[in-house]
């Protein structure tokens, strides 16, 4: 119950504060926020059971329950989202947000409190209370510090999550009119036994909410624009943490409400998610704008986490969660790199860049590791999971296998073409040439933070699948 109360007391204490004293109780909370998670994970319990279980009752005649907990998959979120929002929040100190930074801090706690709800929920309809405040505060985010039309491109995110949160609803409630007790919770939900029909229903409302979040293919139009559009720390939230959302939900909530029907529709899943691998990994190999690129990278990325899941393989599952933390690692990694390069040239275009390494070699050596993380390179972060969700895929079917492996050589493309542009070379630009090459005491905090998160999630990943395997 803490993991909800601390960041809600932090995020209304915060909107009232001065704005220079916002951005330190932010850090302040989150690091709170982040130790008490790191209390629970050492005192877990890895047999599988639901852990830090608060169950009270809110409206009793309609079995409606404030119930929340963690197995080790949500324990492993919680911690993902805790362990990454003190890095967001460092990330923008040297940001002055148009004189509103109560208001966007604010924002950004009460978004790490709803995450955190949304991994603990074991209520159907808590699940999706928190599902949706979570939607509010990075619309404002987006909307307030978006670039360029953002208005029309937030609106379009909002449109795309709302109706999917909607079908999502729809499900729930119909599950629930089935239940003997009228009861929303996860065990009773999960006692019902669904007609053919009804679970088909059932499964495609879900499908259509937790694809759209992640996104998979075709439902990833929104993406791209919303990404390059927000700010740096609003894309750092979008892709590290709440796209995280949509695979737990499909784990979490889809496959178990409608397993009959989740069989019949399985091969549909796993190609939609293995197209988006190779569909999003080519457009991102032409991409120019920096954050353009990463946004299709994530795509592809995301793309074989989900394919690992649909197998709904242990291998598929366990690969699914590590990546799950090491993408979030890695992203939030390369967005903050490309904030940092644009807030020093004034640009994001690889043809206004290069040189670059050898005016600010610090950054270059920190920005190659988080690529070698990026690219699944032996003993960075993203190389055991990638190793499970395709070992996972090619056991399923060895076609989706082969194509899904393609993710191995268009990764290694599109990330050591944008490193090498960006780099090597001769400067492109005057800023380029005069960029400042010193970095930040909170920049580098950060950067060293996350390399040593790639690299000791590589060398020790066995930490994680304890955690996970079980459960």
């Amino acid at each position: 119950m803490e993991l909800i109360l601390i960041p809600l007391v932090a995020a209304l204490a915060t909107l009232f504060l001065e704005n220079k004293l916002a951005p330190k109780i932010a850090l302040a909370a989150s690091v709170v926020q982040l130790l008490v998670t790191v209390g629970w994970l050492l005192g877990f319990q890895l047999d599988g059971s639901m852990q830090h279980l608060t169950d009270l009752v809110w409206i009793n005649s309609l079995g409606f329950h404030f119930k929340i907990g963690v197995d080790g998959l949500g324990l492993l979120l919680v911690l993902l989202t805790n362990l990454m929002v003190p890095l967001i929040v460092l990330s923008g100190f040297g940001k002055t947000w148009a004189g509103k930074s109560s208001l966007f801090y604010g924002l950004l706690l009460l978004m790490q409190m709803s995450l955190v709800g949304v991994f603990m929920a074991l209520d159907g309809l808590l699940f999706y209370i928190f599902w949706e405040l979570a939607l509010i505060p990075i619309y404002l985010i987006c909307g307030i510090w978006g670039g360029e039309n953002r208005i029309k491109i937030t609106f379009k995110f909002f449109i795309y999550t709302f109706v999917g949160s909607l079908l999502m609803l729809l499900g729930l409630i119909y599950v629930y009119l089935q239940t003997a007790t009228r009861s929303f919770d996860i065990e009773a939900l999960k006692a019902v036994t669904l007609t053919p029909q009804a679970s088909s229903y059932v499964l495609w409302a879900f499908f259509a909410a937790f694809a759209i979040k992640m996104p998979v293919f075709p439902l990833h139009t929104w993406q791209p624009s919303t990404y390059t559009n927000a700010p740096a720390q609003g894309t750092m939230l979008l892709a590290g943490i709440m796209l995280k959302m949509g695979i737990f939900g499909a784990i979490r909530w889809m496959m178990p409400l409608a397993p009959e029907a989740f069989v019949q529709s399985q091969p549909i899943f796993v190609w939609l998610s293995i197209i988006g691998v190779v569909y999003a990994a080519v457009i991102a190999i032409q991409q120019t704008d920096l954050k353009r690129l990463v946004a299709y990278s994530s795509i592809s990325h995301v793309g074989l986490i989900a394919a690992g899941v649909f197998t709904n393989s242990n291998d598929g599952l366990q690969g699914a969660a590590i990546q799950m933390l090491a993408h979030a690692i890695n992203v939030v990694g390369l967005f903050f790199v490309i904030d940092i390069i644009e807030t020093k040239t004034g640009t994001r275009s690889l043809s206004q860049l290069g040189g670059m390494a050898k005016n600010a070699p610090k950054l270059a050596i920190l920005f190659f590791i988080i690529v070698l993380g990026s690219t699944a390179v032996p003993l960075t972060n993203g190389f055991v999971g990638e190793f499970f969700l395709l070992k996972s895929i090619f056991t399923y079917n060895a076609w989706a296998g082969a194509v899904a492996g393609l993710t191995v050589i268009f990764c290694a493309v599109y990330m050591l073409r944008m490193y090498g542009l960006a780099m090597f070379g001769n400067a492109a630009s005057t800023q380029t040439q005069t960029m400042n090459n010193q970095l930040t005491w909170y920049e580098t905090t950060a950067l060293y933070i996350i390399v040593a998160l790639i690299l000791i999630c590589g060398v020790f990943p066995q930490a994680i699948i304890n955690i996970i395997r079980v459960a």
